[in-house]
Parts: C-alpha cells; structure tokens; sequence
C-alpha cells in the first residue's frame, strides 16, 4: 500500500480479521458455527512452516492447539475463546465500524483479542520460527470453560511456561485476583390444583420464592456489603414454571442462580450454606463451581505496558472469571489484561481500535523480550 506505515497495515488487518470473526454466530447453541470458526482459524495459521496443530473436542466444544514443532510445552501460551453469548432472533452478528471502535456481538469478548493473538503468533513466527510461543483457541469459555481450557490443562496434559489470557481487565489495568464462581440450577416440586382453591394445591413457585427470599436475606445479614464490593453476592437470573394457564397453581417451579465470592470463602463452604437455608425441597443442581484464582503478573509485562501505552499500570481484582482460573490451577502463572472494551454481552458491544494497536504492541514486545528462541525436543 502506497503511504501506510506497517502499523496502520497491521490495525487494518486487525480490523478486518476481527469483522471476520464476528460474522460467525459462535454460540453454545451453534455448534456448526463455532466449529467453522475454528476452521476458518486454522486456515488462517496452517501456511505457516513448521508448526503442529492439534485439535480437541468434547461435548460438542472444539478447541485448537498451534505451536511451533518441538514447543509442545510453549513458554508462551496465549489464550482465547471465539464463543459468544446469544441474543435474540433477528440480532446481526457482525461488526462496524463506528467513532473509531469495532461495535457488534463478540467485538470485545472476545473476538478483537482473538485476531491480536493469531496475528502475534503468525508475525511472531514468521520472523522467528524457532520462538518457544502458541495458541489456544477454545469455543466453550462463556457456559464455564470446563470443556475447553479445563479439559486442556486436565485430562489432555496440556502445559506452559506462562498463559497470556487477554479476557479481562483494560489495556493498563492487570487482574491479579478473581471470585470464585457457582453456577446453580434450583428445582422445586409441588402440588398442582385450581388457582379457586388454592388450599387445596401446594405452590412449588410459591415456596421457590419464599426460600430465595430467605437466600437473599442470609447474603445480606453474613456478607454486607463492603465499599469495594469484594464479598460474596448472589443473583437470581432466571425464575420460571411450566405452567401456562392462569387460573392452575404450578406443581413445579425453576431458579438459575449466579453466585460469586472472594477468598478466603471456598464453592464448598459457600454451596453448603446455600442447601441450609434452601432446604430439603429444592434440589440443587452444580453447573459451575470454580474457587477464587491468584494470579501473578509478570514486572516485565507491566514495563512493557507502561512503556507502550505511557500510562502506569494498575493491579486489580475481578469480580468476574475467566479460563484463566483453569492454568492457575496447575501453578502455571497467567496474565490478565485486554484491550480497551466495553457493554460486553450486549449487541452493542464494542473494542477500541487504536488500543487493539497498542494492545498487540505489548504481546509483541513481550514475547519478543521474554521468549527463548531454542528449539526443544
């Protein structure tokens, strides 16, 4: 291109490989779409000489797994997901371009960030084909990872030297610390019977809300809440029956709940307390359960981030989680920290464009400062 430098080239690229991505309907109900994005991926890194991909699937979740030959262990694993969160019928997954961001579905969580990692990992490569760096490409992150990055650092073995997870925090802001999650399922059972003698029924929609009623007021009186806001909380995110008449009392009722927590509380302790005050009526169901993570992030990546963005870098804690939680688990260190985002989970999600710039310089600069170049068996 005449009158572009290589950096307004790479953003350029940047930009439109992230569009790319986004025109995937990538959600947990779409595994055909999450399947081609992965294809489209690996097309994307395939030409590249001598490097091993590999792929993994489970329950229906295929991950991707790229490195250099010889690097199966990577000093380098840098860690994405291309899953997004679904909306409803007749939302447009893609994206444009507006006041210098990308906004759409999947923009900021976390398809911007995916294209930075394949273009680090393919510029990398190509000027060092002997960089001990890869790639992690997973499609399950947003309904708890467990199939993904937890079945990568579980039951496939997989390891590395240190993870660059770029999946929370800012461009000058690092987590350092994230709540434990518990995902519940909550069923109750009653008596069905005509809503003109409600005597004679037994509410199971009546009962549900007198016990999440009782909930709210055990995390209300045990965990008040502090300035920061780091203690536990609990959410009720869906509440629902199968009845659809009227006048007919529903015999059985349903709850999601979202519970998050800071150390030192355990899912253990938090999950026991939470059965107590439910009681016997209403069965519990895990679908995620996750304690708190500690991570430790690199000095020289927050060098690296100050000396590229001239701001200081700060150190903070998450209320939210990420797969990260999985790498830290086998005591393998993992850096937390992201371009500039922002509405994540709605359809006007959005990444800014020119800290997508900024944000693949400081995965550049520290993989190319920190990473050995020797070849190992």
């Amino acid at each position: 291109m005449i009158g572009i430098s290589e950096a307004e080239e790479n953003l350029e690229n940047l930009v439109e490989l992230t569009r790319q991505l986004m025109l995937m309907r990538t959600t947990e109900f779409e595994p055909a779409e999450r399947r081609r994005c992965i294809d489209f991926i690996r097309s994307h890194i395939d030409s590249l000489p001598g490097i091993e991909i590999r792929e993994f699937e489970r329950n229906h979740s295929v991950s991707l797994l790229a490195n250099p030959i010889g690097h199966n262990t990577p000093d380098i694993l840098m860690c994405g997901h291309i899953d997004v969160v679904a909306h409803p019928e007749g939302t447009a997954y893609r994206g444009r371009v507006v006041d210098g961001q990308i906004v759409g579905p999947g923009a900021g969580d976390m398809k911007g960030a995916v294209a930075i990692i394949l273009e680090v990992f393919r510029n990398t490569l190509r000027k060092n084909p002997l960089a001990s760096v890869g790639i992690a490409i997973t499609s399950d992150e947003e309904i708890g990872g467990a199939d993904g990055v937890g079945y990568l650092f579980g039951e496939a073995g997989v390891r590395c030297g240190l993870a660059l997870v770029p999946d929370g925090g800012s461009l000058n802001r690092i987590t350092i610390q994230e709540k434990g999650i518990l995902h519940l399922s909550l069923n109750c059972a009653g008596r069905t019977g005509h809503a003109a003698r409600p005597w004679l029924a037994d509410s199971a929609t009546e009962h549900l809300i007198g016990r999440l009623q009782a909930l709210r007021e055990h995390f209300d009186g045990q965990f008040p809440r502090s300035p920061d806001d780091w203690h536990p909380t609990c959410a009720i995110t869906t509440l629902s029956t199968p009845n659809r008449t009227i006048n007919r009392v529903a015999g059985h009722a349903h709850a999601n709940l979202d519970v998050r927590f800071p150390p030192p509380h355990t899912s253990r302790e938090i999950l026991e307390s939470i059965r107590r005050v439910l009681g016997p009526r209403v069965e519990i169901e895990t679908v995620i359960d996750a304690d708190p993570a500690d991570f430790a992030p690199d000095p020289l990546f927050q060098k690296i981030t100050e000396r590229v963005t001239g701001t200081p870098v700060e150190l903070e804690r998450s209320h939210g989680g990420s797969d990260a939680r999985f790498i830290a688990a086998k005591n393998i260190p993992a850096i937390i920290s992201c371009p500039l985002v922002g509405n994540l989970h709605s359809i006007d999600e959005w990444i800014d464009i020119e800290s997508m710039g900024s944000f693949y310089k400081i995965y550049e600069q520290y993989i190319n400062e920190s990473c050995p170049t020797n070849a190992t068996s």
